[in-house]
């Protein structure tokens, strides 16, 4: 099976148009109740001269780390399909289905039966350099400091062993048994390292509770938007759902791109209105 074939040859232009604006509308609807809730919060204690420009600094701290879950979501969803596409490929050499590999595709192969476990690894760096490409030269996420983001990646790797944990019970034929044990040795690592004490462990934990709502955001329009593509035919089942989720976060990273340079352009104008 070719990529083009796992992405969906019928998905056209007009009909990825459509699924972008049906992309931007559902994160616009997203951002407005983060302002509605940062509204909520600070409008009861800061006067009404200041209140404004709180609410737009809340917002777009708010709204970064919104940002940073999809990034960070995107990143090791990259490793999820990778894994997927790679392991199929694999069954199929092995079943004797696929043949006339290229060299690249042999090599691959070869590496994929006698090291799997190191080219999973490599994976996972990769996704983590995708990562770092994405929230710091992409769509710089200035706002944030570094332990925000660490708190964010560490989210979203939870988020995404829920959805495979979820691919896993609605009975896709992927096995993401090995991605999830990654994923969740990843997350170990995280909260308990070698010169760890209790309050690091606790103050992780705590960053990561009042963090649970980006989370829960990003899960709501990540299945809207599934549940949309998947029911007009823009992605297909026979391609294993988890192609069609990490196509999702392509398009929600192509939106988010668009919003935050958009949000700076507009901040810079202000900025200088104000001088």
């Amino acid at each position: 099976m070719s990529v083009e074939a796992y992405l969906n040859p019928d998905f056209t232009a007009v009909k990825k148009l459509i699924f972008l604006l049906v992309t931007a509308a559902l994160l616009g609807i997203g951002i407005g109740f983060i302002y509605l809730v940062s509204l909520l919060v600070l409008g009861r204690d800061i006067p009404a001269k200041n209140r404004k420009q709180a609410v737009l600094g809340a917002l777009e701290d708010k709204v970064q780390r919104f940002f940073e879950m999809i990034i960070a979501g995107t990143s090791v969803m990259s490793f999820s399909c990778a894994y997927v596409i790679i392991n199929h490929l694999n069954t199929l050499v092995q079943s004797g289905v696929a043949g006339n590999l290229t060299p690249m595709e042999q090599r691959l192969m070869e590496a994929w039966t006698d090291g799997k476990d190191f080219v999973l690894l490599l994976l996972i760096c990769l996704s983590c350099v995708i990562n770092t490409i994405l929230d710091s030269l992409i769509i710089p996420l200035k706002k944030l400091s570094k332990a925000e983001k660490a708190t964010m990646r560490m989210l979203a790797m939870f988020y995404v062993i829920i959805l495979l944990m979820y691919l896993n019970y609605i009975g896709d034929e992927s096995q993401y048994s090995p991605v999830m044990m990654y994923y969740f040795g990843l997350m170990i690592g995280r909260f308990v390292y070698f010169d760890a004490s209790f309050k690091d462990f606790l103050e992780a934990l705590k960053n990561m509770f009042f963090n649970l709502p980006y989370m829960a955001l990003n899960l709501a329009l990540t299945g809207a938007l599934c549940a949309f593509g998947f029911g007009v035919g823009y992605f297909l089942e026979r391609n294993y759902f988890i192609m069609g989720i990490f196509y999702t976060h392509l398009f929600m990273l192509v939106c988010i791109f668009v919003i935050h340079l958009v949000w700076m352009i507009v901040k810079c104008a202000s900025n200088k209105d104000k001088e």
